[in-house]
């Protein structure tokens, strides 16, 4: 059972960081061929994985550039190609909701607590000195955030077993197994070839920062947000309501049409919309948002391009976590 792709759509366009990930993944490990002639050579490739590898206690001893250097080396193409395949699926929508330094941060971060799992487990079964390789372990990260993050996402799956096929699984159901597989075979291999374990400290590192962000991220502060203008057919309040991929990111967002505003932020925990208010600062030409309940938020939009003061906020609503304001420009 692997991924093909999501139903998962893009907000700020395409994620080069994800791209450049793959892509230094791909050049390094054909480095590797050729500096191990496909791994055939025993000391060349010793020599490789002893200097670039991560090992468990030089890691517990402070050696963090191994971690890093570890997370893009690979031991065959098979271990490479699946790799990044999750890391396609999956990293793309990781970073459009972080954005791409943020997401550069977190994955190296992921990789780490990865590499730090595994190594206290190795230290703890006598395989200190076995050096770990792949990108599993940040891409496990990945899986952990996406899954908070984005939780009812479809996940176009190859089934191979008497046939093939494929299905549509939420990921709040395929991530979860994914990790339950990954606990079995840790508990059933704990010293074989692959380090489960890595995979489990980085999806448990994944999981930490998708909760933080999403329940932290649009709490109190001034948003500069990124201005989209839909196309002329969206122009309308109904139109836009119906766009999927409006309800998927943290940080406030603007929808700019010819005569109106839409701000979408994220904002979970919250009863209903009459916990929410919304006032226009003509002065500032800002829009402070916040809540009035017990969950509080407090974040101003800048809408820096209105050039008069004849708008009106003339609809709030709230669903799934999502607060959308409507603002509409008067026309004299």
């Amino acid at each position: 059972m692997f991924p093909l792709h999501d139903d998962n759509e893009r907000i700020h366009g395409r994620p080069y960081v994800n791209y450049l990930l793959i892509a230094i993944n791909a050049i390094i490990f054909l480095v590797e061929v050729v500096a191990t002639g496909y791994f055939s050579d025993r000391t060349s490739t010793f020599e490789l994985l002893e200097k670039y590898g991560a090992i468990p206690y030089k890691v517990l001893g402070g050696d963090i550039s191994s971690i890093i250097t570890s997370m893009f080396l690979h031991s065959g193409i098979a271990h490479l190609i699946g790799n990044m395949l999750f890391l396609f699926v999956f990293g793309d929508n990781i970073e459009d909701k972080l954005g791409r330094i943020k997401y550069v941060f977190m994955y190296i971060g992921w990789g780490i607590a990865a590499a730090l799992a595994h190594s206290f487990y190795a230290m703890s079964t006598g395989g200190g000195e076995i050096p770990a390789i792949g990108a599993s372990g940040a891409i496990s990260g990945v899986l952990g955030a996406y899954l908070i993050l984005f939780p009812r996402a479809k996940i176009y799956t190859v089934i191979t077993a008497f046939f093939i096929t494929t299905v549509k699984i939420p990921a709040i159901a395929y991530i979860p197994f994914w990790f339950i597989m990954q606990v079995i075979f840790s508990l059933v291999n704990p010293l074989g070839g692959v380090a489960y374990i890595a995979h489990i400290g980085g999806f448990v590192a994944g999981i930490l920062t998708g909760y933080i962000w999403k329940n932290f991220g649009t709490r109190y502060g001034i948003v500069t947000p990124q201005i989209r203008y839909p196309r002329k057919d969206r122009q309308n309040m109904a139109d836009i309501a119906d766009m999927a991929d409006m309800t998927t990111h943290t940080q406030p967002e603007v929808i700019k049409g010819s005569n109106f505003y839409e701000i979408i932020a994220e904002m979970p925990g919250l009863v209903d919309q009459s916990e929410i208010q919304a006032n226009y600062d003509p002065n500032t030409q800002s829009v402070r948002i916040f809540t009035t309940g017990s969950r509080k938020y407090d974040i101003n939009v800048r809408l820096s391009d209105i050039q008069d003061k004849n708008i009106t906020i003339d609809q709030t609503k709230y669903l799934n976590g999502i607060v959308r304001i409507h603002i509409s420009k008067q026309t004299p």
